[in-house]
């Protein structure tokens, strides 16, 4: 750790030398303390100058050519100088307030930090270069909106309000977007299907969204690719993967390509080792060769016919490969006084592989200013293969720590599993989609409909054997039986539609600006003939009154049901024949979950020393019935395949964003929430979840109804921060932090009732820290002689920075006594990824 952080400090010291430039920054207002950006800052007598941001900040390097006066200027307001220190050798912060022009006819407002109008939001993705993060998608901004939670930094998965991942809709340009199906565990996921280099626009909404949205019951996530306006280009190299983006713009026609690979093999693997054997930086506790790569191609195409006329075209290729060789693992859990530890050595290896094609074709049409009309026809293929046969020698000991520090080990049982599966799905989704919106009196109204064809064929054929003190595992005396196994050989052809109309009202009334919007949507489902309608309401309420001393409130309501529509892996039911074999069958018979969604939310603009804020409170409750209970193990989603359970999600988000430091946003959050669902009906049998309870003699005394459990991604607490800085005389030198700790998710046993799945994880605990040196063309020597390099970016990110094991999983191993025990599967430890970023 000490040479790790004398490294540090040397690289700043280095980067130090290219630049000792004295800058004056702050903020400039206007007479009503408003932020103002796209402000002028000229030192004058030169040409040498910069501008506000959309926060009113700026930040100036002095020439120190005897020029002792900065000029501020923008349009309708009037020039304001500034005179400067003489022989000024250190930075100073100025704060300006510029007068408005009366002599001109048009005057704009400007708000330092955007309205939230409705309940989705926009996310700034500027910060995302800056972020500390493993996996470094879109994703980890995501994961740190209100109400959003994960505990697996491998993963670009998450959680929304108590929801499986596989409840959150992701668009890009409007179209819908889905994820492989068989991924099981974190380390095979590789690439997010967003490229961050290609993205302009990012919303979301943990809930409440309107009506022109998909058919899922937790979030949605819409991003916008953007369009460029000339000639640019990125390429980032890093520990942990490369990405290179380029965009060009010639008059009709523009496009972006970008490509990434990535391989994880660096997060999961020891590196560094000594000569005793012991690595400085320690990947997983399974050691072994990991050979294992991600690349994904995509690219956005627009062509410009008339002013009317546009058509675009969005690709994308991607193929994960997943290697795995796996040698030993050694695994302690416990306390510090009373510890067991598990031990395995493997044969055998794993083989997956997962190829994806999507692409999409849309033309728009723009008869008026304000009317738009477009049509989509999209394609998305994917082909997932995994193969596995694994063989493993394990033993499960106690350690205990006497006082004199003596360890004293007891084995406690010991046995061979063999893991086999040979398992490929492939699935086929065709779509054409209209859209349109248009002005409609005093609103606007907005419209699609859409026909898709769904194919999707799988062959499962998994199975464990384990053998435990020279016994097969379960044993009963006559058989040899296998612990678990699972066969599946099924296809579905199905037809889906789907039809949305919305309305969005703007009107003043009762001292306030109401915003209203009413839509409902409608999808059909031909594998079992199912329709579900969909009311949606959103209003929001801007109070005039509240504006007074610069605090403005705004006000937003949403109601609406909301439908879990059906995919392959919901409907997958598990039944088991005459010889204890389970089997996948398709239930034809299964219905749609359905939620209802209330939400009361709040946001409170405010300035505190001089710079801008916003507190967010949202509420929310979410009754839900024909639930489809499922549980999670690691990243691997399994339904029941039936609706069996009713459910309620309510709680209480709250966030503090706003310029803890001058000029650069940081914020922290607070959730609190409870999750719960109640077992009533498996299969023919209505009385639900239920056990039977005896006497230790046998005599029966009657049933016990478990009632309301936890859902399997409840995680009643979360608390998430993040923190952006810089150095006060060189603010090119940026620390980023980024803080989670989240209640541990429910677990139990595998395939067993689920209302044994009672026992908690641990909370995840986890700490990253980012620093970067920021070059930029025209202001940094080391740039000077560049003529294509605008700038240069220097990142040293420091991942999990207390080393804290968090948990992912649970494998379970049986002792000698019979008695089960859960040893985690932990995530990664203390890390060190250091990354170079170009644009041109």
């Amino acid at each position: 750790m000490k040479r790790l952080i004398a490294s540090v400090v040397f690289i700043f010291a280095v980067s130090i030398c290219y630049t000792q430039s004295v800058y004056v920054r702050g903020y400039v207002v206007d007479s009503s303390n408003n932020s103002l950006d796209a402000i002028n800052v000229v030192q004058k007598g030169t040409s040498h100058g910069t501008v506000t941001n959309e926060k009113g900040y700026f930040e100036l390097p002095i020439l120190l050519t005897g020029a002792d006066t900065l000029v501020f200027f923008g349009v309708g307001y009037k020039d304001r100088f500034k005179i400067l220190p003489k022989h000024i050798d250190k930075s100073l912060t100025i704060n300006v307030v510029l007068q408005r022009d009366t002599t001109l006819l048009r005057i704009v407002d400007i708000s330092a930090i955007q309205k939230t109008k409705g309940s989705t939001v926009g996310i700034d993705t500027k910060v995302l270069r800056l972020t500390p993060d493993a996996v470094g998608g879109i994703e980890s901004l995501v994961k740190m909106q209100l109400g959003v939670s994960s505990t697996n930094e491998m993963s670009s998965q998450y959680s929304v309000r108590g929801g499986s991942f596989d409840e959150n809709s992701v668009y890009v340009n409007s179209i819908e977007v889905y994820r492989p199906l068989l991924i099981r565990s974190s380390q095979q996921e590789g690439l997010s299907i967003i490229n961050p280099d290609l993205v302009g626009k990012v919303n979301f909404s943990a809930g409440g969204f309107p009506a022109k949205y998909g058919d899922k019951m937790s979030s949605v996530l819409d991003i916008e690719y953007k369009k460029p306006e000339k000639f640019e280009g990125n390429f980032t190299a890093g520990f942990i993967g490369v990405s290179a983006y380029v965009g060009n713009n010639s008059g009709k026609l523009s496009m972006t390509h970008g490509i990434r690979y990535k391989s994880n093999q660096y997060l999961l693997s020891d590196k560094l080792k000594l000569k005793n054997g012991k690595a400085i930086f320690k990947g997983l506790d399974t050691k072994g060769d990991f050979n294992n790569s991600f690349v994904d191609y995509q690219t956005f195409i627009n062509y410009n016919f008339t002013k009317k006329w546009t058509a675009s075209f969005l690709g994308n290729v991607s193929q994960n490969l997943y290697n795995f060789v796996p040698k030993s693992r050694k695994v302690q859990f416990g306390t510090a006084t009373m510890q067991r530890e598990f031990n395995v050595n493997f044969m055998g290896s794993e083989k997956d592989k997962f190829t994806t094609f999507f692409g999409a074709i849309s033309l728009d049409y723009k008869p008026l200013n304000h009317t738009e009309l477009k049509l989509t026809v999209s394609a998305f293929n994917t082909y997932e293969s995994e193969r596995y046969d694994l063989i493993g020698a394990y033993s499960l000991s106690d350690v205990r720590v006497e006082g004199s520090g003596e360890r004293k080990t007891e084995l406690l049982g010991s046995g061979v599993f063999h893991e086999h599966a040979r398992n490929s799905l492939m699935a086929t989704v065709f779509n054409v989609a209209h859209s349109g919106r248009t002005p409609l009196w005093k609103s606007t109204l907005e419209w699609g409909v859409s026909a898709g064809r769904e194919i999707v064929a799988d062959k499962i054929r998994e199975y464990e054997r384990r053998d435990s003190s020279q016994y097969s595992l379960p044993h009963d005396g006559q058989e040899i039986r296998m612990i678990y196994n699972l066969t599946s050989n099924n296809s579905i052809n199905s037809l889906r539609l789907q039809a949305y109309l919305q309305q969005v009202y703007r009107l003043t009334m009762l001292k306030a600006d109401w915003t209203f919007n009413i839509g409902i949507r409608a999808n059909y489902w031909g594998f079992n003939d199912e329709w579900l309608i969909s009311p949606r309401l959103n209003i929001t309420i801007d109070p005039k009154e509240s504006k007074a001393n610069n605090r403005d409130l705004i006000f937003r309501l949403a109601a609406g049901i909301y439908y879990q529509s059906l995919f392959y892996k919901e409907i997958r039911q598990t039944f088991n024949d005459d010889l204890g074999n389970t089997h996948i069958a398709i239930n034809r018979d299964i219905k749609a979950q359905r939620s209802g969604h209330l939400m009361a939310g709040m946001d409170y603009y405010f300035r505190l020393w001089h710079r801008p804020f916003k507190f967010t409170t949202e509420l929310y409750y979410k009754p839900a019935d024909r639930i489809i209970p499922y549980s999670v193990d690691n990243v691997r989603v399994r339904y029941a395949g039936e609706n069996q359970a009713v459910a309620y999600t309510a709680g209480i988000d709250l966030k503090l964003f706003g310029e803890f430091v001058p000029g650069v946003d940081s914020w922290v959050s607070l959730s609190y929430m409870s999750s719960k669902e109640d077992i009533v009906r498996i299969g023919n049998d209505m009385s639900g979840d239920h056990y039977s309870v005896f006497t230790n003699k046998g005599m029966y005394l009657g049933e016990v109804y478990p009632s309301y459990i936890p859902r399997s991604n409840e995680q009643r607490y979360s608390v998430s921060l993040f923190f952006q800085d810089y150095m006060p005389n060189y603010p090119q030198y940026k620390l980023n932090l980024k803080l989670v700790w989240a209640d541990g998710l429910p677990f139990g046993p595998p395939r067993t009732e689920r209302y044994k799945a009672v026992y908690r994880a641990k909370p995840y605990r986890r700490v990253d820290i980012g620093v970067s040196r920021e070059f930029i063309a025209g202001r940094d020597k080391l740039l000077n002689k560049q003529r294509y390099v605008k700038n240069l970016s220097l990142h040293l990110d420091l991942l999990n920075l207390f080393d804290i094991k968090n948990e992912s999983s649970h494998y379970w191993v049986s002792d000698v006594s019979g008695i089960q025990w859960a040893v985690p599967n932990y995530l990664t430890n203390f890390m060190v990824n250091f990354r170079v970023s170009v644009g041109f």
